[in-house]
C-alpha cells in the first residue's frame, strides 16, 4: 500500500484513513501493474539517496552511476549496485545519455529516476530511455518539451489564459536582438537559460552593458550545466514573491496539485530557504493558483510531479513563470505538510498505477521550513568552498520533526566539479513560528568544518523580524544586506548570553586542568571547593568583567559587572563541542571549536563563530598594551577568491585597465564567477592561461 510521509501522525485521523484508502483500492485495480524490481537513479548526492530510500523500502533493487570523483561518494556506497560511468566533468559521465542507458542495459534496471538537475528535463534523455525499452521515472519527452522549455511553456500558458510575465517568446540570436528585446520591453530584464533552473544562467540586466554581459554569461552558464545554451528575455518584476505549486500526474488523464511552496529567500536566483504553506496566500489565491496549474499540466498530458512556478506580486496578482517537469530540491516541506512520499507516487505513476487521492482528499497541515545547507563562504558574496569534511555532526531529528537530507559524511571531499549543496535541512511545527524556532535550534546544532558554509546567513536570516512576521520577497536578502552579508550584531541580551557561556566554558577548562595528577595543593583545593572566578571576557573588541560561580556540579551563577546575575545550567564538559544549557530559563546551543584561543575560546553562536578571549583582570591589563598587528595585504595583485577553473581572460600584460573592467573568469561548481580591476592599473603579468585550474586565493595577475 502507499505510504504516508513521516509527519502522517501530524494529519488527523479521518485524513489518513481517506488517503490511505484510496491507495488501497488503486492498488487493488491494479494489481497487474506491478512496480520495479530495479531502478538506477541517474543522479549524485542528497536526491539521488533520497530516491534510493523510498525505492528500498519497497523492495526495489537500487543501481548508482557515478564518476571518477564520486566513486566513494555516499550514493555510490548506500546503493545495491553502482556503475562508472566516466570522468569527472559532467558532459563525459553525469550529461552522458549514451553512458547512463548502457548502464541500465548492464545492470538489467528497468527504470531510470532522474533525480533532479543534470539529465532530469532533458526530453532528449526521456526518449532515449523509451527507445531503449526502459521507463523514465518522469513525464514524457513530450511533456518535457512543451513544458519543461520556458519559451515552449509560456507560449502554452499564454493559450490557455494563463497570465505571463511581458517578453519575447522566442529565444534570443545575439546581442543586438537581446538589446532589441530589452528596448521593446523596457529594463530591467531578465535573461535565462531557457533548459535549466536552479538559479544556473540567469541574470539580471539594468541597461545595455548589463545585459550585454549578462547574454554572455547567462549562455555560458546554460551550456555548461544543461547542454543548452539558448536564452529567453522577459520583463523583471522587482520584488516579487517566488510562489510555485506541487503538481502530480499519472498516466490516467488524473492531475491534482500538492498546495504551494514560498521560494521567496533567494541568492543569485537560487532558492535558499523554503516553506510550505506560504505565509502571503490566501485560500482563494491558493486554489485559483493550484487550478491553473492543474490546468497546465492537461493541457500537455503530464504525468509524475511537476512544480508550476509563478511570481506574485503585493496585490496577490500572480505570473507563470516556468514549469519544473522534474522533482524539485525542496519538495520535503511538500511532504510534511501533506503526508505523502513524493517519490513514491512517482514510482507507482511510472508503472501505471493511478494516484492514491482526489484533489479534495489533499491535506494541508502544519508548516514546513527548508534550509540548504551550501559549501560556499556567505562573506564572500557565497563563493563556493572546496576541502575535506573533517567534522559533521547532524542536529537532532526531534523523533522525526527535523529532517535531514544529505549526501555526505564525515571525511567526504566537496569538489569543484558539482553544486556545492551539502544538504538539506528541515522542520515540522504545527504553525510557522513552531517550525522556524525548531529549524533555527537545529541550525545551532548542526556541525560543519573542514569547508566554509553558509549556515551563518541561514541562522541570521531565521532571526530577522521581516522572516519571522512572513514579510519576503525574492529581494529580501539584497534589501537586509545591501553591502553583502557581513554577519550579525549581538544584541544585549545574545552578548550576555555568550558572555556568561564563555565564563563557564572556561571555568570548566579549568577546573579539569587543576584535578589533573600533580597538581599543586592550592590548585587542587580550588577545584574541589568551586571557588568563585574572576574573569574578563572580551567579545569583539568588548571587555566586560565578570566573576563565575559554581553551585552544584551542572549549576552555575555568572555575575555581571553591573551586578546583574546570570544563571547557567548545563551539563557540558570540556572535550565535547555542543554546548547546551539553560541560561536564564532560555535553552541555548553553542558549538565549541575543539583548537582553543591562546587566550579563550571559539565559540559559534547562532550560526557566527566568535573568538572569546577570558582572562584573568591582570593579563586582560596587560593585553591592552599590546600593539595591534596591521594588515599586509598587497593592491598590486590579484587573487583567485575560490578553486576553480579560468574559464576566460580578458586581459593581457602591458594593458592598461580601469576600475571594474573584466580582467578574467573563474568557473566554478558550474558558475561564472567575473573578476574585475579594483581600480585603474596597468597589467604586468597575467600568471595563469585557460583551463587552469586553481587553488583558493592563488596569484592570478599583477599589476605594475
Amino acid at each position: 500500500m502507499f505510504r504516508l510521509w513521516t509527519a502522517t501522525r501530524q494529519l488527523p485521523a479521518n485524513v489518513q484513513d481517506a488517503v490511505m484508502a484510496r491507495s488501497f483500492h488503486s492498488s487493488a485495480r491494479l494489481l497487474n501493474k506491478p512496480l520495479f524490481d530495479k531502478i538506477l537513479v541517474a543522479n549524485r548526492g542528497e536526491i539521488a539517496i533520497r530516491v534510493m530510500k523510498t525505492a528500498k523500502r519497497l523492495g526495489i533493487k537500487t543501481v548508482a552511476v557515478h564518476s571518477d570523483v564520486d566513486s566513494q561518494a555516499e550514493h555510490v556506497k548506500f546503493a545495491d549496485e553502482a556503475v562508472c560511468i566516466g570522468p569527472a566533468p559532467t558532459a563525459q559521465s553525469y550529461l552522458n545519455i549514451d553512458k547512463i542507458i548502457d548502464a541500465m542495459r548492464t545492470t538489467g534496471a528497468q527504470a531510470v529516476h532522474p533525480g533532479y538537475g543534470f539529465l532530469s528535463e532533458n526530453a532528449k534523455f526521456a526518449d532515449a530511455v523509451k527507445a531503449a525499452g526502459k521507463v523514465f521515472i518522469g513525464p514524457t519527452g513530450d511533456a518535457m518539451r512543451a513544458m519543461g522549455d520556458k519559451i515552449e511553456s509560456k507560449k502554452l500558458a499564454k493559450k490557455a489564459n494563463v497570465n505571463v510575465i511581458p517578453g519575447r517568446l522566442t529565444d534570443a540570436a545575439d546581442t543586438d536582438e537581446v538589446l532589441a528585446i530589452a528596448n521593446e520591453i523596457g529594463y530591467p530584464v531578465m535573461i535565462k537559460a531557457s533548459a535549466g533552473g536552479g538559479g544556473k544562467g540567469m541574470r539580471i540586466a539594468w541597461n545595455a552593458e548589463e545585459a550585454r554581459d549578462g547574454f554572455v554569461r547567462a549562455k555560458q552558464e546554460a551550456l555548461a550545466s544543461f547542454g543548452d545554451d539558448r536564452c529567453l528575455i522577459e520583463k523583471y518584476i522587482d520584488e516579487p514573491r517566488h510562489i510555485e505549486i506541487q503538481v502530480m500526474g499519472d498516466q490516467h488523464g488524473n492531475v491534482i496539485y500538492l498546495n504551494e511552496r514560498e521560494c521567496s529567500i533567494q541568492r543569485r536566483n537560487q532558492k535558499v530557504l523554503e516553506e510550505a504553506p506560504s505565509p502571503f496566500l490566501d485560500e482563494a489565491t491558493r486554489r485559483a493558483m493550484g487550478e491553473q496549474a492543474v490546468s497546465l499540466a492537461r493541457a500537455v498530458g503530464y504525468s509524475s510531479a511537476g512544480t508550476v512556478e509563478f511570481l506574485v506580486d503585493p496585490q496577490r496578482n500572480f505570473y507563470f513563470l516556468e514549469m519544473n517537469t522534474r522533482l524539485q530540491v525542496e519538495h520535503p516541506v511538500t511532504e510534511y505538510t501533506t503526508g505523502l512520499d513524493l517519490v513514491e507516487i512517482m514510482l507507482r505513476s511510472a508503472a501505471g498505477q493511478q494516484l492514491p487521492l482526489q484533489q479534495s482528499q489533499v491535506p494541508l497541515k502544519g508548516w514546513a521550513m527548508e534550509a540548504r545547507v551550501y559549501a560556499e563562504d556567505p562573506y564572500r558574496n557565497f563563493l563556493p568552498s572546496i576541502g575535506r569534511l573533517t567534522r559533521y555532526r547532524l542536529p537532532d531529528d526531534e523523533s522525526g520533526l527535523v529532517r535531514v537530507d544529505g549526501g555526505v559524511t564525515e571525511g567526504s571531499e566537496i569538489s569543484i566539479y558539482y553544486d556545492p549543496l551539502i544538504s538539506k535541512l528541515i522542520a515540522y511545527g504545527a504553525n510557522r513560528e513552531e517550525s522556524r524556532k525548531r529549524l533555527a535550534r537545529a541550525l545551532d546544532q548542526y556541525e560543519i568544518r573542514g569547508v566554509q558554509h553558509n549556515i551563518p546567513l541561514l541562522r541570521a536570516v531565521l532571526d530577522l523580524p521581516d522572516y519571522a512576521s512572513g514579510a519576503i520577497s525574492t529581494k529580501f536578502l539584497p534589501k537586509h544586506y545591501p553591502d553583502g552579508f557581513q554577519g550579525v550584531g549581538l544584541s544585549s541580551e545574545s552578548r550576555q548570553q555568550l558572555s556568561a557561556a564563555s565564563a563557564v566554558v572556561h571555568w570548566l577548562h579549568g577546573q579539569r586542568d587543576r584535578s589533573l595528577p600533580g597538581q599543586l595543593p592550592a590548585a587542587q583545593a580550588a577545584a574541589h571547593h568551586g571557588q568563585p572566578l574572576d574573569v574578563v571576557v572580551g567579545i569583539r573588541g568588548t571587555n566586560a568583567s565578570v566573576n563565575v560561580q559554581q553551585r552544584s556540579a551542572d549549576e552555575f551563577v555568572v555575575t555581571q559587572s553591573d551586578g546583574k546575575q546570570v544563571r547557567v545550567s548545563t551539563s557540558w564538559r570540556p572535550g565535547f563541542t555542543r554546548f547546551e544549557a539553560t541560561i536564564d530559563g532560555e535553552q541555548i546551543t553553542l558549538q565549541v571549536q575543539p583548537q582553543p584561543l591562546p587566550l579563550g575560546y571559539r565559540l559559534v553562536h547562532h550560526g557566527t563563530l566568535f573568538d572569546v578571549t577570558v582572562l584573568s583582570p591582570r593579563v586582560s591589563e596587560l593585553a591592552a598594551l599590546m600593539p595591534e598587528k596591521t594588515s599586509t595585504v598587497s593592491e598590486k595583485e590579484v587573487l583567485s577568491p575560490m578553486p576553480g577553473k579560468i574559464s576566460s581572460i580578458a586581459v593581457k600584460p602591458g594593458q592598461k585597465v580601469t576600475a571594474g573592467q573584466e580582467l578574467l573568469v573563474v568557473e566554478a561548481m558550474k558558475m561564472q564567477n567575473v573578476l574585475r580591476a579594483p581600480s585603474d592599473a596597468v597589467v604586468k603579468s597575467v600568471l595563469v592561461k585557460p583551463n587552469d585550474n586553481v587553488l583558493v586565493d592563488a596569484q592570478l595577475i599583477v599589476f605594475e
